[in-house]
């Protein structure tokens, strides 16, 4: 019996207020999203209600009637008793509803208000996102940002609980390290503005760190970055594997990634190619976020090269490319050159409308490249011109290596790529080919070994 309230799933209804701005086209695909967000979290959508009004209402998000609808529906109620009027309450079809789901950012206080009227704990679209960023996040930075953020998004709550609390909660004496006056809110809210600035001194240091060692890496190896971006579920982390023969997360989830995964472009090239797969963008994602995931997203500030992956299967794909363009402007990497990769080809149609969807996309789009991920010649294409983008500025030259110096070989093979080599009674020529800076730092290095 304990075991079938374990496993028993969260449910939980989507309310959403359409407003006369916003298309049917693009209301349905912002339910959708919020349902694919729920799913992420754990819950079961059960139902949704939907609402068009000029605006939110103040009180409660959504009108007074479409409130008392889902009430009824929370609480089971069927209708009213022919003879005296009363309520009568039919069977929960679904069981007990966990959650109202939102679709906005709303107030605190429409956010309570709807709670006490429905009876079930509401969450906006905010607080889902956070939600599963806090569950997701897996390294220092990753953890510590999203913690901002949640800290962030309470603080007007708290002002909002105390309002509710009355008079006990405003204002006490100075007991127990609270100042004189100072109410238990006030004294939430300076531990949250501490907290936060604790937090952002760690992020700053982390920075400066990861960019020292990324600095190191890079003269010390003359690697080459490409950053994927993209809206979520864009299929990014299974070209991330794909292109570098690595082990990634790969989950049909919304923010399967979080954390920045970094590995090296196979097969290797000159110069050799780091590859970083990002977290995902969303439509309204929460400016918090934004700003706290700005350190997470400088891969794609530091890259020379980015992989814009959009979902090339989803209807909504135009305006996703569109928030993804709109997120990269607000963190400044918008003028990082950047290609085009419309994945999921295989997932349009018969091969007739695949062929359709990628001459229309490349008409649209002249040098984007329309893929298959899980295609391995789809993959060796966008391999060639990966390399290609680095290799633009290589030069051809000569590296000569006296016999007594053979052991530094290896770095000649590892920077450059060797296009012929030739002996002779002091030593080995080279022709090669690399980046002009790596190769004279290389031709001064064996000098002083001669």
């Amino acid at each position: 019996m304990q075991e079938e309230v374990k496993d028993k799933p969260l449910r939980a209804v989507v309310a959403a207020v359409q407003l006369p701005t916003v298309s049917d086209v693009e209301f349905e695909a912002s339910l959708m999203e919020l349902r694919e967000l729920a799913k992420t979290l754990g819950y079961v959508v059960v139902n949704t209600f939907v609402q068009k009004r000029t605006g939110f209402d103040r009180t409660g998000y959504l009108g007074i009637g479409k409130r008392q609808e889902i009430a009824e529906y929370i609480n089971g109620q069927a209708g009213f008793d022919e003879l005296d009027g009363s309520p009568v309450y039919a069977e929960p079809e679904f069981g007990e509803i966990d959650a109202v789901l939102v679709d906005h950012e709303i107030s605190p206080s429409q956010a309570r208000n709807l709670e006490l009227e429905v009876g079930a704990p509401v969450m906006d679209r905010t607080m889902v996102i956070l939600e599963i960023f806090h569950r997701n996040a897996r390294s220092r930075a990753a953890k510590a940002q999203v913690e901002i953020a949640r800290l962030g998004y309470m603080a007007p709550r708290l002002r909002e609980a105390a309002k509710l609390a009355g008079p006990q909660g405003r204002q006490r004496s100075g007991v127990g390290g609270r100042g004189a006056g100072e109410s238990h809110t006030e004294l939430d809210r300076r531990k949250i503005r501490d907290r936060i600035a604790e937090l952002q001194l760690e992020i700053v240091a982390m920075e400066a760190e990861r960019k020292t060692q990324r600095a190191r890496r890079q003269e010390r190896q003359g690697l080459a970055g490409v950053a994927l971006v993209g809206y979520t579920n864009a299929g990014k982390s299974t070209l991330m594997r794909a292109l570098t023969g690595s082990e990634v997360l790969v989950a049909n989830k919304l923010f399967a990634t979080l954390d920045t995964t970094v590995r090296t472009l196979y097969p290797e090239s000159v110069p050799r190619v780091l590859v970083s797969d990002t977290v995902g963008f969303i439509k309204n994602l929460p400016h918090g976020l934004v700003a706290s995931f700005k350190s997470t997203l400088d891969e794609a500030l530091d890259a020379e090269l980015l992989l814009h992956v959009i979902d090339a299967s989803d209807p909504g794909w135009l305006r996703q490319l569109e928030v993804t363009d709109h997120v990269l402007a607000e963190i400044e990497a918008d003028n990082v050159p950047r290609i085009r990769v419309f994945n999921k080809i295989d997932f349009v149609g018969d091969e007739t409308a695949q062929a359709e969807c990628t001459a229309m996309l490349r008409a649209q789009y002249p040098d984007c490249v329309v893929m298959s991920a899980r295609n391995p010649a789809d993959v060796a294409r966008l391999h060639k011109i990966i390399v290609g983008f680095f290799q633009r500025d290589l030069v051809e030259a000569e590296l000569f290596l006296g016999w007594s110096a053979q052991q530094f070989r290896s770095e000649i093979f590892e920077h450059c790529e060797v296009l012929a080599e030739s002996a002779s009674e002091d030593g080995a020529t080279f022709r090669v080919r690399g980046e002009a800076e790596m190769i004279e730092r290389l031709r001064e290095r064996f000098a002083l070994q001669g």
